[in-house]
């Protein structure tokens, strides 16, 4: 029996990065629906996945073997196609450790290489020259996975229950998927236009007033997701706090009434782990499985919150929380109705099979005839 098709442990490094994809959307949307397969991995297979993010479950396998080899490297397109390279593979390995080392260490005068500098000092360089455009280095630096961007700080987890906590948490989603449940807020929500991107004529983007005045506060949506059912559900409050999280637990507990032991992940926010939260925990059969510090990401309803910030805050102008809630929760429902529609899915394969037929005659490929 063939072994199924699973993501690795994630980093912590890795981990906020698929969370900040997922949560804060990307301009490819390639990298966004591949960062949504692997937050979508942790506890489900092959099929939900691809259901979840509407894509072919072969593309999802690809992902996840390209992944587990090379990490994040993966989420961005491999393009083909242009002449072949005219500098030798140890060449193009010197260019790429030399673009990666601060030019400080290597005698320069300043603390990053532009294009233009990199190609002049390349070109010049003791023991070897190298004279390749800056768009043809551009480019090079691209295909190799090296790209300008801003310098950030990491929050490495200090909990040195690490290991134990995220091994707990793949041992019930893996094994008792059924009875496992996550719990996180989603939040600050205010009221105010939010921009976004749609379907629009050239020149004519559609539009949403500014605002100088906010006087509504802020909500927070204490959201669950039931692993096993891949629905999502939760309620807004306008703030947060143990007696709000023990609501949302009490939720969580009659979803599933027979009186089972439940497995609930969140994160070690102070409000989740009070002394009356587990005291109740204990009661009724709830363990609690809690995130390593800093590391969230491990948290399955985290891949949820993307999608609620993109259909329901970008484009939108709500007038003020009540009707800002009202349609959140009627995302929600639609959400949960047509997650597993049998016409839905199927519509989702003819689309895809469509769209797969069109690219293979866009590129030689068999005819629309032989493939459909």
């Amino acid at each position: 029996m063939a072994v199924p098709v699973k993501v690795r442990r994630l980093t912590d490094q890795e981990g906020q990065e698929l969370q900040q994809i997922v949560r804060r959307g990307s301009t490819s949307a390639v990298r966004y629906r591949r960062a949504m397969m692997l937050a979508s991995a942790g506890g489900n297979r092959v099929p939900v996945i691809g259901q979840l993010v509407a894509a072919d479950e072969d593309t999802v396998r690809d992902v996840i073997h390209r992944f587990n080899e090379i990490g994040l490297g993966c989420l961005g397109p491999r393009w083909a196609g242009g002449r072949p390279r005219l500098l030798s593979t140890d060449d193009e390995d010197f260019v790429v450790a030399t673009a990666v080392t601060r030019p400080t260490k290597l005698g320069q005068l300043f603390t990053r290489w532009s294009i233009r500098k990199l190609a002049a000092y390349l070109c010049k360089v003791h023991g070897r020259t190298i004279r390749i455009g800056r768009e043809a280095l551009r480019c090079l630096l691209a295909r190799r996975g090296v790209t300008f961007q801003r310098t950030k700080t990491w929050k490495e987890s200090t909990d040195p229950q690490r290991d134990a906590k995220l091994d707990r948490i793949e041992h019930v989603l893996d094994h008792l998927p059924d009875r496992v449940f996550a719990f996180d807020e989603f939040g600050p929500l205010g009221i105010r236009p939010t921009g976004g991107s749609c379907w629009a004529k050239p020149g004519r983007p559609d539009r949403v007033p500014a605002t100088y005045h906010r006087t509504h506060g802020v909500t927070y949506f204490h959201g669950c997701y039931s692993v096993g059912d891949d629905t999502v559900w939760g309620v807004n409050h306008r703030r947060k706090g143990a007696v709000n999280s023990l609501t949302a637990l009490k939720s969580i507990r009659a979803a599933r009434p027979d009186g089972a032991p439940i497995y609930v992940i969140m994160d070690n926010l102070s409000a989740h782990k009070g002394t009356k939260i587990r005291a109740w925990a204990k009661k009724h059969r709830v363990e609690l499985c809690f995130t390593p510090t800093n590391a969230s990401w491990a948290n399955p309803v985290e891949a949820h919150f993307g999608p609620l910030r993109q259909f329901t805050l970008a484009n939108s102008h709500h007038p003020n929380h009540t009707v800002q809630t009202r349609e959140l929760h009627r995302y929600l429902r639609w959400r949960n109705t047509h997650t597993r529609h049998p016409e839905v899915l199927a519509a989702q394969r003819r689309e895809r099979a469509r769209i797969r037929s069109e690219k293979g005659i866009r590129w030689g490929g068999r005819p629309l005839s032989d493939a459909t």
